[in-house]
């Protein structure tokens, strides 16, 4: 007699073939607990990417030099204008505590005054624009 009891020859730690298929309330959970962190994950990733764009190195630390990306203009100035260019790099250096470089006080200006028409027709006009001489 070789032949052994029933049940004599089952593995004792052999897993439960029962408990590993999910039953389907169980794989529902998971397929939706798996879809919400996925549509977590793309949310966080968007996010990220939305903060990345919004965020931008600015122009001092993309360049490699002073001129890049610019055009070059000549600029002619008068003494007292060059005075008060000199008077406001200092200003800004002292401001900043660090080095400006006259290139992008000079760009800085010209924004400025961009921004500012009204008040350069008024120093247009000082200068004779708009004066006529009809009687």
């Amino acid at each position: 007699m070789t032949g052994m009891k029933e049940g004599a020859g089952e593995d004792p730690f052999a897993e439960d073939v029962e408990s590993e298929e999910p039953s389907d309330k169980s794989s529902g959970a998971i397929s939706t607990e798996s879809a919400e962190v996925e549509e977590e994950t793309a949310e966080t990733k968007q996010s990220q990417q939305t903060q990345q764009q919004t965020i931008q190195i600015p122009y001092k630390f993309r360049r490699d030099g002073v001129q890049d990306g610019r055009n070059r203009v000549p600029l002619f100035l008068q003494p007292e204008t060059k005075n008060a260019e000199r008077d406001a790099l200092r200003e800004m250096e002292e401001r900043f505590n660090d080095d400006v470089s006259l290139t992008d006080l000079r760009e800085a200006l010209m924004r400025v005054g961009l921004e500012h028409l009204d008040e350069a027709e008024t120093h247009l006009e000082e200068w004779g624009y708009g004066m006529t001489f009809d009687d």
